[in-house]
């Protein structure tokens, strides 16, 4: 039906384009009225057949990469359609030059409502294929590559997204992930979950949508794990006072899992956590982050911890600590804690990992740092080495089927992207899931 609608309406609009070389080229009368009808029609109604969309977003999406399919289509059917009329029927060069007015008139309407569509609406296109896309406008053949690629990319999302909504409309009814005890999420170093940023992209709503509670953190962006875990502390103990749910359900991210570990441990948190869930947490620390401690001076680091610090301050942390937070994802820090941070029988802990496969496939700074990252700790997903992450009863490390592999940034959906080869938000579903199957 997809394929049906989109030939209908190339053909229809490659007849209005080219009604001047039908009307007087060729000797045959086309009502140029109803051509003129149909032509607006389909631009204000690019889809009248195709199959249901569950959101009206997805629907201006398709409409969008739809119009932009059938200027591709006309473009070389008329470019075909013009050398023919030159070589094969000898059409009067007046009537032709006449005729590629209107060609270029009509098809540039297609293409920037079809652009425009496209550019207002599109998640997933981003900041990058927006940018690509005007600087390849103007250069022949990359515009049309570029071109193609950007119809696929809101194909792609039309798909993935209205797929995802069907699927969570057939479950609902099931709450797959009301747990017994909500969820708490806590992120990791130099992020903030509350105010001017959300950390964890779309997995939150993924969550809600069937049937999880969810809570944040709410602590400061940086510093050593010891402080982070007392503001941890107290906002678990927050929100069981506050909503007597008597225990919480924690996944935590990267030095996230380090706070949470240490709160459990050191601040009493056992009693009010029933599980801890880390996802891609240095629990073994970085070497690299040794080799950047001892080997960058001073005034650098200085210059760094200052500037950051201060910024945090004004965006409300009350006591930031860049070098502490840093210093505490070292190996040789992470050691130390880890004697301090005794396994709670009554918790069950779990961990994840990933790996960035090719760092060429990873987005910034990921596919930057993985290489730096891989010459101290291994196979790494841009920050933490594989080796590090494996903590607690079960351990599972995630693969992508393609060869992109799943970075740092990747495992919380910080990028809003459909990954390929792993669906971000199906994971966590499933997680939690799992959690509710085990009576947390």
């Amino acid at each position: 039906m997809e394929v049906l609608t989109t030939i209908i309406n190339s053909a229809i609009i490659f007849l209005c384009s080219n009604i001047l070389l039908y009307n007087k080229g060729y000797g045959f009368d086309l009502p140029i009225v109803l051509f003129a009808g149909l032509f607006i029609f389909i631009n204000f109604f690019p889809t009248v057949l195709g199959r249901k969309l569950y959101d009206d977003q997805l629907v201006k999406v398709r409409n969008g990469y739809r119009l932009l399919s059938v200027f591709l289509i006309d473009l070389v059917c008329t470019i075909l359609f013009y050398i023919a009329s030159i070589f094969e029927y000898h059409v009067n060069s007046l009537i032709l030059l006449s005729n590629l007015f209107v060609v270029i008139f009509l098809l540039s309407i297609v293409f920037w409502n079809g652009m425009l569509r496209v550019y207002l609406h599109s998640k997933q296109l981003g900041i990058r294929y927006r940018g690509l896309g005007l600087l390849c406008g103007l250069v022949p053949i990359a515009n049309i590559v570029m071109l193609i690629k950007m119809i696929n990319i809101c194909y792609q999302e039309v798909e993935i997204e209205n797929n995802k909504l069907r699927l969570n409309r057939k479950r609902a009814k099931d709450e797959i992930c009301k747990t017994k005890y909500p969820v708490l999420l806590v992120h990791g170093v130099f992020f903030r979950d509350y105010e001017f940023f959300n950390y964890w992209g779309r997995i939150p709503e993924e969550l809600k949508k069937n049937g999880c509670e969810i809570y944040y953190g709410n602590h400061s962006s940086a510093l050593e794990v010891p402080n982070s875990a007392k503001e941890l502390a107290a906002r678990i103990k927050e929100i069981v006072k506050e909503t007597g749910c008597e225990k919480v359900n924690i996944i935590a991210h990267s030095k996230g899992g380090l706070d949470s570990r240490y709160a459990i441990s050191n601040y009493g948190c056992d009693k009010y956590v029933a599980s801890l869930t880390t996802i891609n947490t240095p629990n073994k620390g970085c070497y690299f982050a040794d080799y950047l401690f001892e080997h960058t001076p001073d005034s650098v680091k200085n210059g760094l911890a200052n500037s950051y610090n201060a910024t945090m301050k004004k965006l409300g942390d009350k006591k930031p600590d860049f070098l502490g937070a840093v210093y505490d994802l070292t190996s040789s820090r992470v050691k130390e804690l880890n004697s301090e941070m005794k396994h709670k029988e009554d918790v069950y802990y779990q961990s994840f990992g990933s790996k960035l496969k090719k760092s060429k496939d990873g987005r910034f700074p990921m596919n930057f740092t993985n290489k730096f990252v891989k010459y101290f700790d291994g196979a790494n997903d841009g920050l933490v080495g594989e080796t590090s992450f494996q903590y607690g009863e079960n351990y599972t490390f995630l693969e992508s089927t393609t060869n992109r592999g799943i970075s740092h940034a990747d495992i919380i959906d910080l990028n809003r992207e459909n990954y390929p080869g792993f669906d971000v938000r199906e994971f966590y579903v499933k997680l939690v899931s799992g959690l509710k199957k085990k009576g947390f």
